[in-house]
């Protein structure tokens, strides 16, 4: 079989029809039958051999292929253990692919052990390796399986996903806009974010109902080491954009209420030279970075006095 019969719909059907099964809405299986496009995905990813690649949602093996022919490993994930059976038929002649089949996520903000500890255990094997997410993911996980690399003790240098295009436009807004909020923030505090590609409903089998984006974020290291407190810092930014449309200064209050009075806020806002007026999603990533801190640094204060 050529490669690229593997990616066209009708060889799909029949390899689904020879096991009895169709895709699975709840899984959110919408197959990437466009083979430019997946090469694509794979080439923005900028995988080499001393990288360690993880994939979640292997589907028929496709996009492992082109990861593995370059990676040191690739660990791929699949939740249905009908298309892990199939994929592994379909990857057969590698060797530096290990094939897990179990939801990725322990819920849905924990990556299951299994999956760290294999990353750990593959980056761990020889000195200088990295560590990078390539993945057609599933819409249904796609928050929070980015979101959650990024709080990982292993850090991906890269994550390159196919992923909705209104999630890949909320991950580069801008300040100000529509799209701008907490996962905009999380993610440009620590990586360099752009759209590679749109991609319309008619490249994937079945069709999903909206457009679709590859997505390339690749980590700057200099300005993850600049967050004292990552993980502080991704409860500060949602908690700051849980009523996105109230005034700064009552979100904090809120946010804070257990642990700041309302003329603590108003301290660490006059120090921001934020008025009454402010609202989250006028603030710059730095401004927020900075916020966050203020807020860190008031809060061990009061609980120091106490």
């Amino acid at each position: 079989m050529q490669r690229n019969e593997r990616q066209t719909v009708s060889y799909l059907k029949r390899r689904f029809d020879q096991v009895g099964m169709a895709p699975d809405t709840r899984h959110g299986q919408n197959f990437l039958v466009d083979l430019n496009l997946i090469q694509l995905l794979a080439d923005s990813a900028q995988v080499d051999h001393n990288d360690v690649v993880l994939e979640i949602g292997t589907g028929m093996g496709s996009l492992t292929a082109m990861l593995a022919a370059k990676a040191a490993r690739v660990i791929t994930v699949e939740i249905d253990e009908h298309l892990h059976q199939l994929a592994r038929e379909e990857l057969e002649q590698f060797d530096n692919i290990e094939m897990l089949q179990l939801d990725a996520l322990r819920n849905k903000n924990h990556f299951a052990d299994v999956v760290i500890e294999a990353v750990d255990r593959a980056v761990a094997e020889v000195p200088g390796r990295r560590f990078k997410l390539a993945a057609n993911l599933p819409y249904n996980i796609a928050t929070p399986v980015i979101s959650n690399l990024l709080l990982w003790k292993t850090v991906p240098s890269r994550m390159t996903v196919t992923i909705q295009k209104e999630m890949g436009e909320r991950i580069v807004a801008k300040p100000n806009t529509r799209d701008y909020g907490s996962l905009s923030i999380w993610i440009q505090s620590q990586c360099a974010a752009r759209i590679v590609r749109i991609m319309p409903p008619s490249v994937f089998w079945p069709r999903p109902k909206v457009d679709s984006a590859i997505v390339d974020m690749e980590l700057q290291p200099e300005r993850r080491q600049q967050i004292p407190d990552v993980e502080y810092f991704h409860t500060f930014v949602r908690k700051m954009f849980f009523h996105r449309r109230k005034f700064l200064r009552s979100v904090a209050i809120s946010g804070f209420k257990d642990e700041l009075s309302k003329p603590d806020v108003d301290e660490v806002l006059t120090a921001m030279g934020l008025g009454p007026d402010a609202r989250t999603e006028q603030l710059s990533v730095d401004q927020l970075l900075a916020l966050g801190e203020l807020f860190r640094n008031k809060v061990a204060e009061k609980a120091g006095s106490k």
